[in-house]
């Protein structure tokens, strides 16, 4: 076969690096979003805050009068300048003809069409002193620093730093003491481990290092006076029934103690008051706030959707960098600077095309989802993503990105974009019910039922069909479980005297 040459024509997509940059950041949260743009700030020098290239008023004539002066001279020579048009191209995309202009949900976005963002920098005066790192102290740390002002001897001490280092986050003693003896010097007896581990014991929080539940709960109840209100049978029931209490069979109870119903009333909610993790109490992990992308106000008989306007800064293009840029010019720094400009409007564009995106996206939910803005979680409507990328003429993968740990402010709550898209089930009438607005109506189900006799997944289905939702036992059973509500039989509680 001989070697030859072929020309062939034909469509091909590439994905450029703009492309690629605005998928990119149309999929960040908005705290990947920021860091992105801080990154940005650092590295292109004709990026710049917003607040940064704003001078304050002076009170002077004469200042103002300069001040004109310099205006119209930098105008004119913007005339002259090759970048006169370097803002314009981010003007340049049609997004008015894409908005919808006949929905019923109103959309207000004041910098849709400006060459940088149109939100505000947090200044001096919203400074958020919470994301202000402390160093938070780790719960062996604060076991450590009461072993160290507790009068012992050094070995003794060596002996509670190894019982220390096997408690849990939870407070919980993971290693069997035989294991934590067995490393140590041949003349260290297990009574001195075992006698150490008692010490630690009664460090804080009340019940660190206990072996199992019943003795992390015997450790608590032991802090409390021996002649608090049901103390000896709330004992009584950690040390012998623990796992009565905890399947709720309060009649074998009554068999098996010989106690009154008041009496184990009385001593279970002692033992509720205790707690099965102690070292909870001394958390490691900084507190995370959810800050909402969008928020949905409503005027008038209208739902407003707008951008949240304080997570992200507030950008535009150095102009003193760009002025400095000569379209002939070939040096360098010319190459430098005209490089970053790009970049800087490939950047500017991104985040309008992603600011753009995710106004439709709400705008659109928010038009099919009216019903749970009005009355809750019941009224929610059947939706998936190719919904709304069918009213947008979007491909679902946008949409998937879009919503990806996006957050909307409603007057029902903050959730995330995810929670309103769901499955449906069909009902008696041919129609279709949401699965998060079943989840919602098996919740108020049972939080008003009967505690003496709870209703079963049984009779939760037929309740369920007698309103026209057609819906499985089992999948009763799955809903139930996913929201964290135990069975009827442990839901069950005592009939209340009269």
């Amino acid at each position: 076969m001989k070697a030859s040459l072929q020309l062939k024509i034909g469509h091909q997509l590439t994905m450029t690096p703009q492309l690629q940059q605005a998928i990119r950041l149309l999929q960040l949260s908005s705290l990947e979003l920021h860091q992105e743009i801080q990154q940005n700030l650092y590295d292109n020098p004709l990026l710049e805050l917003a607040e940064e290239s704003e001078n304050p008023p002076e009170t002077t004539e004469n200042t103002l009068s300069t001040q004109r002066a310099e205006t119209k001279t930098q105008s004119e020579t913007e005339d002259h300048e090759p970048i006169d048009h370097a803002t314009q191209d981010l003007n340049g995309a049609d997004w008015e003809n894409k908005i919808p202009q006949d929905l019923p949900v109103d959309t207000n976005w004041d910098d849709i069409y400006q060459p940088s963002t149109s939100t505000k920098s947090p200044g001096l005066e919203t400074r958020d002193f919470d994301s202000v790192h402390n160093v938070t102290e780790s719960l062996q740390d604060h076991l450590l620093w009461q072993l160290n002002l507790t009068p012992l001897s050094a070995t003794d001490k060596l002996i509670g730093e190894n019982i220390i280092d096997a408690i849990d986050t939870s407070g919980m003693l993971v290693v069997p003491v035989e294991e934590i003896w067995a490393p140590l010097d041949d003349e260290i007896e297990l009574d001195e481990v075992v006698a150490v581990l008692h010490c630690i014991q009664q460090f804080d929080p009340s019940g660190v290092g206990a072996t199992n539940l019943s003795e992390c709960l015997l450790i608590q109840l032991n802090q409390f006076s021996s002649s608090t209100t049901f103390w000896e049978e709330a004992r009584q029931l950690v040390s012998h029934h623990l796992d009565l209490v905890g399947q709720r069979d309060y009649r074998r109870l009554e068999k098996v103690t010989g106690y009154t119903q008041v009496t184990l009333d009385g001593a279970i909610q002692l033992i509720q008051t205790l707690s099965p993790h102690p070292g909870d109490a001394i958390s490691t992990d900084d507190t995370e706030y959810v800050v909402p992308d969008v928020r949905v106000t409503k005027e008038g008989d209208h739902w407003q959707v707008s951008l949240n306007q304080d997570i992200t800064p507030r950008l535009n293009i150095n102009q003193q960098y760009a002025q400095m840029i000569r379209r002939a010019d070939s040096s360098q720094d010319n190459t430098f600077l005209k490089n970053h400009l790009q970049e800087a409007k490939w950047f500017l564009r991104s985040i309008e095309s992603r600011n753009d995106t995710l106004l439709r996206v709400s705008s659109c939910i928010i038009e099919l989802q009216q019903g749970f803005l009005a009355q809750g979680p019941e009224a929610m409507r059947p939706m998936v993503l190719a919904d709304i990328a069918e009213r947008l003429d979007l491909h679902e993968s946008t949409i998937s990105r879009v919503t990806t740990q996006k957050y909307l402010d409603t007057p029902q709550g903050v959730f995330e974009f995810k929670y309103f898209f769901s499955s449906h089930v069909s009902t008696t009438s041919g129609g279709e019910c949401s699965s998060t607005a079943i989840r919602a109506i098996l919740k108020k189900m049972i939080s008003a039922e009967n505690s003496v006799k709870p209703l079963s997944d049984n009779k939760l289905t037929t309740l369920l069909q007698d309103m026209g939702i057609q819906v499985a036992r089992r999948t009763v059973a799955k809903y139930r479980e996913g929201m964290g509500i135990p069975s009827s039989s442990e839901r069950k509680r005592y009939k209340p005297h009269a």
